[in-house]
């Protein structure tokens, strides 16, 4: 079954040291004229005062509002500032939650995103997915793909590593979702695509074959993860969801989100995720493990901050998390018995 939809890519993406400096240029490049940044307060002082400068110097106007939630509410009131400050493009200048509200508010205002990353934690850094509280489900919604993108490695360097170790587990669980997708086609029908499917399967191939360079916080590491990440958004806006890049090893940390909120980042479930589900599939778990081990990432229950019972209850109950969304735990169908058997095999409890 072919499925016909649009694909919204970024038109500009910058990565490497330095690259914040050209915003100004980029904006007006693009002809866009008022600016809404949209930061919190501690990234205001890491990069949101610096990109006010640089939009005023280029005569840009560049208004700033603070968030601290990504949840709804906070979405429409960036909405309104941006619609009653005659607004043509909102830049989000921060982590994940910042950079997720900025997107969808510009989606919803209907004016230009640009994403300025403080941190590579994730890879919504440059997809069209906003992933916001309050939907009553624990996934994404779609929102603008940015119309630019701007990665600056030395920001990124500056940021706490953590940060940078749980964007690769983000990255890696692609080895996984990739697979799952290839399963859900051939066994409903469902659509696969090759090209989408290819691009996040090479970003998880170059993050295991970087590992090192990124553990030494090396330039040359982080350019390959946020390529990586810019990437993985890419791959989603290809195939219009995020089937390449959420499988059950997210389907695993959104029901860890549930059961423990706020123990551990996004990616470093999804890394933890993902060595149990590439098990399942037969792939080389024990690769997995190692690369994360090597970027510093979480392997085990207890270096995520979860019990063992609390880490096998995710594993069971992950399934049911997205029901419309076929993965191997459609056809393994983990009991509590079997989860904790797997943990064990792998090491994770």
């Amino acid at each position: 079954m072919n499925e016909v939809h649009r694909i919204d890519l970024p038109r500009i993406v910058l990565v490497g040291r330095g690259v914040l400096e050209s915003l100004g240029e980029i904006c007006t490049e693009l002809g866009l004229h008022r600016s809404l940044i949209v930061t919190g307060r501690k990234t205001y002082d890491i990069a949101g005062e610096r990109s006010q400068v640089i939009l005023e110097k280029a005569g840009i106007h560049a208004d700033v509002t603070y968030v601290n939630k990504a949840d709804l509410a906070t979405v429409e009131n960036v909405r309104k500032e941006a619609v009653e400050g005659n607004i043509d493009t909102v830049v989000g200048v921060g982590g994940g939650r910042t950079i997720d509200v900025a997107k969808l508010s510009a989606f919803k205002s209907g004016t230009f995103f640009i994403s300025v990353p403080t941190t590579a934690s994730h890879d919504g850094i440059a997809s069209s997915l906003a992933s916001i509280k309050g939907l009553n489900k624990p996934y994404s919604m779609k929102a603008n793909s940015p119309i630019a993108v701007l990665a600056d490695s030395r920001i990124i360097g500056e940021s706490p590593y953590r940060f940078t170790a749980s964007g690769c587990g983000d990255v890696l669980s692609k080895a996984v979702s990739v697979r799952d997708w290839r399963l859900a086609h051939k066994e409903t029908g469902e659509y696969y695509g090759e090209y989408a499917g290819s691009l996040a399967l090479m970003s998880s191939s170059l993050v295991m074959r970087n590992a090192r360079l990124i553990d030494k916080r090396l330039e040359e590491g982080y350019r390959t993860l946020l390529e990586a990440l810019v990437s993985c958004g890419v791959a989603m806006s290809i195939a219009g969801s995020s089937r390449p890049c959420s499988g059950s090893e997210h389907m695993f940390s959104h029901t860890l989100d549930m059961i423990a909120p706020g123990v551990a980042l996004h990616g470093e479930q999804c890394g933890v995720g993902t060595i149990m589900m590439a098990n399942l599939h037969g792939l080389d778990w024990q690769a997995i493990i190692k690369s994360l081990q090597v970027i510093g990432a979480p392997t085990t229950a207890q270096e995520l901050g979860v019990s063992r019972d609390i880490l096998v209850e995710a594993l069971v109950k992950a399934r049911d998390i997205r029901p419309e969304r076929y993965t191997i735990l459609n056809k393994v169908n983990l009991s509590r018995k079997s989860a904790e058997a797997l943990a064990e095999e792998c090491g994770v409890i």
